[in-house]
């Protein structure tokens, strides 16, 4: 690390403090703002709020691979402008086998319209044609259930780092952290304008495991072990937590580039977003408040020390 960041990274930890704060206060109005925009806090695919999926797959007559699916979608929001559409693809060894079309419809006499509309444009005959229907119960009542399913793990992160540390403060820093990841990865994912799915909540569950998991690594470092000052610890802890979280980043980028399906596409961004912010909760955030927990804790033991 350079001399001069190393200089500001160690004794300007408090200022420090304040750059996730303010990202946390921004992610907190950019959440507040899209609830009251839209009545939620994040923006919901077909499966979590409701709708249709219509899937059309290639016939012996047409082939998929010859559509332009830019120009596909824009012709049917032209056509259904009060409709949310969405156009994707299903690839096989890299050729495009079906076309799928998500809608914010929900009756068969607002479907029926858009699956003739498709049959105009994509001849492939009604029996290449699926049409799925999600009530909007079901899906307000599977996404209410899969936002219990991450408290729930939450929950059960932080009992176990309790458990783990046994002392109140810094298991709060490694949850603390672990939260503020969740908040600002939602808020940037919302930016992305990508609507999330059941794929995006897998996603988020999978990054409590990933935030909490750098988090404890360091909180274990800086509080079990007593060999060096604290800052050589917490060096050690970033050599380890850096090597992890950029290995994977690595690899998700490379699936972001070369993987086809969307689904997975949307997991490896959630995944991408919430690792890069995790860098800045755990060795800008969880360091600084350690450290003040530390230098607190002296002080009252009456202990003078150099440098912490």
């Amino acid at each position: 690390m350079n001399e001069f960041l190393k200089r500001i990274y160690e004794q300007k930890y408090k200022t420090l403090l304040l750059f996730p704060l303010l990202l946390i206060v921004l992610a907190l109005l950019q959440i507040g703002v899209q609830t009251a925009a839209t009545g939620d806090f994040v923006n919901k695919g077909i499966t979590l709020k409701g709708g249709s999926t219509i899937t059309l797959t290639s016939s012996s007559t047409f082939s998929m691979g010859t559509v332009e699916i830019e120009a596909l979608e824009n012709i049917l929001r032209e056509t259904f402008s009060q409709a949310e559409i969405d156009v994707r693809t299903l690839s096989s060894l890299g050729e495009v086998t079906a076309i799928i079309v998500d809608s914010d419809y929900q009756q068969r006499e607002e479907i029926d319209p858009l699956v003739s509309a498709l049959l105009k444009e994509l001849p492939v005959g009604e029996e290449n044609t699926s049409v799925e229907i999600i009530g909007s119960a079901l899906g307000e009542s599977f996404f209410r259930e899969t936002v219990y399913a991450l408290l729930a793990a939450f929950i059960l992160m932080g009992i176990v780092v309790f458990i783990s540390f046994r002392t109140l403060i810094p298991s709060a820093t490694v949850i603390a952290a672990v939260l503020s990841d969740i908040i600002v990865t939602l808020a940037v994912f919302n930016l992305t304008g990508i609507k999330l799915s059941t794929a995006g909540i897998a996603a988020f569950l999978m990054l409590i495991g990933y935030s909490a998991d750098t988090d404890i690594l360091l909180n274990t470092r800086v509080l079990k072990r007593k060999d060096g000052p604290v800052m050589e610890r917490v060096y050690g802890a970033i050599r380890t937590g850096m090597t992890m979280t950029l290995t994977t980043l690595a690899a998700l980028t490379v699936a972001l580039f070369f993987v086809q399906s969307d689904v997975i596409k949307q997991i490896m961004i959630i995944l991408l977003i919430g690792l890069i912010v995790d860098i800045i909760m755990t060795w800008i955030q969880n360091v600084g408040l350690l450290r003040l927990y530390l230098e607190r804790k002296e002080k009252k033991k009456g202990v003078v020390h150099g440098q912490i």
